[in-house]
């Protein structure tokens, strides 16, 4: 099969917001759905995209506030994301898809599993947690520094934050510009989704999730925690954590080959594919 480049995209929303999205692989093939962290935009995976099979129907999305997606004045919290998440893949006829979702993303991506179970066909959760608010990186970081951010948001504080999500070196140009992604959201952008993962605990609701959920949990993770991926592996029905060892949060920037590898391998699992052209 000859390759199908990435192709950049937008799709306007019944929810009020255009999302950007990149889109990669074969368009009749498997639908996967990228999620990205808080600050970051689908730019986050372009590190990973490449190592997907040209069957894999890859569609990376800026999530609302993020990127070069919509901005509206209010609307960040997870239900937001999550009803933008829904009609993404309905508009696009998608469902079922599978949702790979980072940090931000996988927290959203657990709660479209939940509320949407008919659209999400398998579910990645990396550097995720189904409960961020008694993690004390992320509270500390969230009382010094997110609720008390102006705009115009610091060069620092932006850069501070993306380097304290790896522990792996990381090509310097990536840096700038995933730095450079988060510096395009004003301050109450920040403010809003930092605090929508903040806000509530999902642990109770975890049982309801029918799709199969891989984690995927680097050990050096300081936003979240080895007490996080067990309370998903106890509450979930059919789940799997691998561990990335000597790996930050940013487990898709550090191991972009590995981390390809895994989704993909859980992917042919549940679609049921064997070997591929």
């Amino acid at each position: 099969m000859t390759p199908v480049p990435p192709v950049l995209r937008s799709a306007e929303l019944s929810t009020g917001v255009t999302l950007p999205y990149v889109e990669r692989g074969d368009p009749s093939g498997v639908p996967v759905v990228f999620l990205h962290g808080v600050t970051d935009s689908l730019r986050s995976f372009d590190l990973a995209l490449p190592h997907f099979p040209e069957w894999m129907h890859a569609l990376a999305v800026s999530q609302r506030g993020h990127g070069d997606a919509t901005r509206p004045h209010a609307g960040y919290r997870t239900r937001d994301f999550v009803a933008d998440a829904a009609e993404f893949i309905r508009s696009l006829g998608l469902a079922p898809a599978f949702v790979v979702g980072h940090s931000m993303g996988g927290f959203n991506g657990l709660r479209l599993a939940i509320d949407h179970p008919d659209l999400v066909r398998g579910l990645v959760v990396a550097a995720s947690s189904p409960s961020f608010a008694d993690n004390p990186a992320a509270s500390e970081f969230w009382e010094a520094e997110v609720s008390r951010l102006e705009d115009p948001v610091p060069h620092e504080i932006a850069r501070d934050f993306q380097l304290s999500t790896f522990s792996r070196p990381i090509p310097p140009a990536f840096l700038e510009m995933v730095i450079a992604e988060s510096l395009k959201l004003p301050a109450r952008v920040w403010r809003g989704a930092y605090w929508s993962f903040m806000e509530f605990d999902q642990t109770p609701d975890l049982g309801r999730i029918r799709a199969p959920v891989l984690l995927i949990w680097g050990d050096q993770d300081a936003f979240t925690s080895r007490a996080g991926q067990d309370a998903m592996l106890a509450g979930i029905r059919d789940v799997r954590l691998v561990v990335y060892g000597s790996t930050g949060h940013a487990v898709h920037w550090e191991q972009p080959e590995r981390f390809a590898a895994d989704v993909t391998t859980f992917v042919e699992r549940v679609a049921g594919r064997g070997t591929h052209p």
